[in-house]
């Protein structure tokens, strides 16, 4: 719908578990009209359409983008997508990614944890603090990383070379 009948998405960068960032962008629209632009597609396509802001984006659309772990969209916020060709409303679909780290079963061995456990991760820099509410998750095609939003990682000084503390 977004691209026309029949459109494939172009891959621009590999990830992990067989995902990709697509070359493809559209642009996001909140019930209030309120609009990012240019936001990647993930990929490869999934059962069902989601959207994943930083509680800031969300802010700014005008929607209530609750904290969802990827794939739990049931009564998440509506919102619309726009793509060059055409456009799509979702009733529900919006959420703000739980804080999560990836890692492969000797990761998860080496760090003493298991898939779908809640942890805490101590920052100790300059900045310092503590994320809590950080999910495990595990699988033999990830590769260790953090996800948090951009701003969180900000505001707390975390960059790509930092290691991982987890307690």
């Amino acid at each position: 719908i977004l691209f026309g009948e029949g459109y494939q998405l172009t891959k621009k960068k590999e990830l992990m578990g067989g995902q990709y960032a697509a070359q493809e962008c559209v642009t996001l629209v909140g019930t209030k009209l309120r609009a990012i632009e240019n936001v990647r597609i993930l990929g490869p396509e999934r059962k069902a359409s989601q959207v994943e802001v930083a509680r800031t984006d969300a802010i700014r659309l005008g929607i209530k983008a609750p904290v969802r772990e990827s794939g739990n969209i049931k009564g998440t916020s509506p919102i619309a997508i726009v793509g060059p060709v055409g456009a799509i409303y979702l009733e529900e679909g919006c959420i703000v990614a739980m804080r999560h780290i990836h890692m492969s079963p000797e990761d998860a061995i080496n760090f003493g944890v298991e898939d779908g456990q809640i942890v805490k991760i101590k920052i100790d820099n300059n900045r310092g603090g503590i994320f809590e509410g950080v999910k495990i998750r595990v699988d033999k095609t990830f590769t260790l990383e953090m996800h948090i939003d951009t701003y969180e990682a900000d505001g707390l000084g975390v960059g790509k070379e930092m290691g991982i503390l987890i307690k």
